[in-house]
């Protein structure tokens, strides 16, 4: 009769794994390793471990795919400011279904804004990162679940604002012009209007219909902009939805009119006030 030594030996020869030997032998892995140890596995039983051992990880991440290590508070009831929150990571953020969500803005209040605001779901900091050239600074939260809710919930927002109470809409326009909106003031030329940007035709129609909720006109200019002209309705614009305090027009960039930061708001108002009645 063979020893249980030799019998070791004998089938890590067959190629068997020490699990394997564990099985068929009945005895623990620390007794079979000593008489096994020097005598390795074929190349082949090598590279089908790995495969295994590969596919056991992409079914691994196939179950966890969509689920998060970090958790997220859910809601059902939209408030002000998760409209608000919701709207900045839409226009002037990004909700990736594979990576998560980030805001990009140079304004320092609206990523202080939006980190704030994204407080009230999600107890994680954010990886922040700024472009030294350009000022424009970013928050990145990485968590995929939390990017496919908040994917879900700007496809319901988007559908459901109209029926939501004044000031979540109110809430959803600041978050427009705050990120996509500036103030075309010439004087020289006779020009005052706001104007805002989307590339998508649908929300600026969007935009259209919740701005005549507060009885401001606007008209859509395709490929891209809506625009706001008039006394009457730059005044009611002023009034009832505004640009916020420490939003600035980019005075670096080339087209710049003004060669310097101005308030967005501070340049409503003069383009108001220059109106001769």
């Amino acid at each position: 009769m063979k020893s249980f030594k030799e019998r070791c030996v004998e089938l890590r020869k067959q190629d068997k794994s020490i699990g394997e030997i564990v099985e068929i032998t009945g005895r623990s892995k620390s007794s079979i390793y000593p008489h096994i140890k020097d005598i390795p596995l074929s190349k082949n039983r090598i590279e089908k471990y790995h495969n295994d051992a590969a596919k056991h990880i992409r079914r691994f991440a196939l179950k966890r795919k969509g689920k998060s290590v970090r958790p997220f508070h859910h809601f059902d009831i939209w408030t002000p400011d998760l409209v608000r929150l919701v709207g900045h990571l839409a226009f002037d953020g990004e909700i990736s279904l594979k990576r998560g969500c980030a805001y990009n803005n140079r304004s320092e209040a609206l990523i202080e804004r939006v980190e704030q605001l994204m407080e009230v779901i999600y107890d994680f900091e954010p990886k922040r990162w700024q472009n030294k050239l350009t000022g424009v600074r970013r928050i990145s939260y990485y968590n995929v679940a939390l990017a496919n809710y908040l994917n879900d919930k700007r496809k319901e927002l988007v559908r459901g604002i109209k029926k939501l109470p004044l000031p979540s809409k109110r809430a959803f326009l600041e978050a427009f012009f705050d990120d996509e909106g500036c103030v075309d003031y010439r004087p020289n030329e006779n020009k005052r209007s706001i104007r805002g940007y989307q590339k998508d035709v649908s929300i600026l129609k969007l935009i259209q219909k919740l701005l005549a909720d507060f009885s401001v006109e606007a008209r859509v200019v395709l490929p891209n902009e809506v625009q706001i002209v008039g006394k009457k309705n730059l005044s009611r614009f002023e009034k009832e939805i505004n640009f916020s305090f420490g939003i600035y027009m980019n005075g670096n960039r080339a087209n710049s009119r003004w060669k310097k930061d101005i308030e967005k708001r501070k340049l409503l108002r003069k383009a108001i006030e220059s109106y001769k009645s």
